[in-house]
Parts: C-alpha cells; sequence; structure tokens
C-alpha cells in the first residue's frame, strides 16, 4: 500500500491536485487486478465518500489514464482499467468478462522484429489472449457430468 506522499507523488508532477477524490479513485485501481470498470471504481470509492458521483469517476479515471497512472482497456466494448503499468499479457474470458493478468514473459524484441522487418515506427505491442478461464471451464465441465449421470 502507498503512503500518502507516494500517493501526491504519482500525481503532482502530472500538474494536477490531489483532490481526495482522485486519490481514493487511483487508490482502488492500483488495488485490485480485477481489471475494474468505472461502476466497479464508483462503489469501492462511495464507501469512503458516499457523496462522489460517478460522473466524477469517469472523468478522474480518464484523466489519470491520460497521465499515466492507470491504463485503460476494453473489453467486450466496457472500459475497464489496469492499475499494473509492468509491460503484461492479459487473458480475457469470452464467458464471463473477466480478465487476468498473464505472468508468461513480455517479448521486448517484437517491436524491433517488427520494426525492421517493415520499416515501421513501433511504440509497443500488446498481445491478449481469449477463451475461457478455468471456472467458466468447469462449469461446462459440471453440467457435462450432470448431463452424463442422467
Amino acid at each position: 500500500m502507498l503512503t500518502n506522499s507516494q500517493r501526491q507523488a504519482n500525481l503532482r508532477p502530472q500538474g494536477r491536485r490531489v483532490t481526495d477524490q482522485r486519490r481514493l479513485i487511483l487508490e482502488a485501481v492500483r488495488g485490485t487486478d480485477a481489471h475494474p470498470t468505472a461502476e466497479w471504481v464508483y462503489r469501492k470509492v462511495r464507501r469512503r465518500r458516499p457523496r462522489i458521483s460517478l460522473g466524477t469517476v469517469y472523468r478522474n479515471l480518464k484523466l489519470l489514464a491520460e497521465q499515466g497512472l492507470i491504463r485503460e482497456m476494453d473489453s467486450r466494448g466496457f472500459g475497464r482499467y489496469d492499475g499494473n503499468l509492468a509491460r503484461h499479457h492479459h487473458f480475457t474470458c469470452q464467458v464471463c468478462g473477466r480478465i487476468s493478468d498473464l505472468a508468461e514473459p513480455v517479448d521486448l524484441g517484437v517491436d524491433r522484429r517488427v520494426t525492421s522487418r517493415t520499416g515501421l515506427e513501433i511504440w509497443h505491442h500488446r498481445i491478449e489472449f481469449y477463451g475461457r478461464c478455468a471456472a467458466c471451464l468447469a462449469e461446462v465441465r459440471r453440467r457435462a457430468r450432470g448431463r452424463a449421470a442422467r
């Protein structure tokens, strides 16, 4: 968990006021690996600041993403947020929508190889995996066993 001075140091270089709401929103996103939606962040922050509005949460999430303090992701048409700024891959379950970080190593040489082969200027790349998560797969198997037992 970050100290108050660490939290403020994250926001001040960006030229923004360190508001309590902004700090709580940043804490909420960085405090989970669940890749939350704005609505999830709103519910979490509202426990400590009941008068915060959903619009305030959306505006601050956008600002924090623009400042590079969090990442905005698109999942099934819904904005999701990631507080883990280290380069990493994601897995998205196409059944339940859960997004998970993958511990697989990121090949940093891909950018150089693509640049040399194509002449393009590559700034970064993103690899995402899609399929069925372990929980959804277990549910499918449970249902199949139930049908077979009949």
